[in-house]
């Protein structure tokens, strides 16, 4: 009796940790629906949601021929950085735009160790190796791997640690990149370093994942808690299942600019409070 009573006291001394570790990694729920978009070509919704208690706006974008829909705005290279409304503003066709990638400045002047050149070089730039402004070729760095996403014929693309060469192959027009770290899921599984510190900080984040040929899901999140980058990936793996995900520069960068279907006048539906080095816009299929 004595023995069963012990192995009872243990059972109950472990089942906390048990249920801790069966227990989701975040809660979700939705708040509204938000903004809708519905054309021939292009269709995006826009849900305002909750993840552990914090606001974001879940963006999901179908696009019938994304490698001719995904479109890229940059700020004036080596000059200065701009509003994400003013380089929206560049693609007035743009249905939809978000902030892009990361990038280095005086406010935030770190540079990778393996970086050619000095720091004046990368002022006003965007991280990574490539950087393609619609089909031209603005940056290369020999020697240093390609992270990041590169835009082809076919859509999205993400790269990690990729030779240039490989990546250039492609005839990709256009680049996004962060750090070396940001890509988050691979083949439907996560591949996160848990352990990264910027992963584990509560901070405002842009994530975008490629659900399939067609349709791409954006994650906004906001307020000044934020999430960690192992909650945004387990909540993508756990509601999307994406092939992919990566995530952009994030912090005061994030930003979420739409446009409604028939009208001109983009809207800044959440509001940047600094500027970026360039963004990601989503258009209709231009005409033949």
């Amino acid at each position: 009796m004595r023995r069963i009573l012990i192995s009872l006291c243990l059972l109950l001394m472990l089942l906390p940790a048990a249920v801790r570790a069966e227990a989701p990694a975040y809660t979700y729920r939705k708040v509204e629906d938000g903004t809708t978009y519905e054309s021939e070509t292009l269709r995006y919704s826009i849900e305002v949601a909750k993840i552990n208690k914090t606001k974001v706006y879940i963006t999901r974008v179908w696009m019938q021929d994304p490698g001719r829909q995904i479109r890229k705005a940059i700020s004036p290279w080596h000059e200065h950085l701009a509003k994400p409304e003013d380089l929206a503003a560049q693609i007035p066709e743009a249905a939809l735009a978000i902030n892009g990638s990361g990038y280095v400045s005086k406010l935030y002047p770190w540079i990778p160790e393996d970086y050619p050149g000095t720091s004046e070089d990368y002022y006003f730039t965007p991280l990574g190796s490539l950087t393609i402004l619609d089909g031209k070729l603005l940056r290369r760095l020999d020697g240093i791997p390609y992270t990041g996403l590169t835009l082809q014929a076919d859509g999205l693309h993400m790269h990690i640690a990729e030779d240039n060469d490989d990546v250039l192959a492609a005839s990709p027009t256009q680049t996004w990149a962060f750090y070396e770290e940001c890509p988050l899921i691979l083949n439907g599984e996560s591949i996160l370093d848990r352990d990264w510190e910027f992963a584990n900080r509560m901070a405002i984040r842009t994530v975008i994942a490629k659900l399939d040929a067609h349709s791409y899901v954006i994650l906004t999140v906001t307020s000044v808690h934020g999430l960690t980058l192992p909650v945004c990936t387990d909540f993508l793996l756990g509601e999307f299942s994406p092939e992919w995900a990566f995530n952009l520069d994030g912090g005061t960068s994030s930003a979420l600019i739409r446009r409604k279907y028939g009208k001109k006048k983009q809207v800044v539906l959440y509001p940047s409070r600094q500027k970026v080095v360039d963004i990601m816009a989503f258009i209709e299929l231009p005409a033949e």
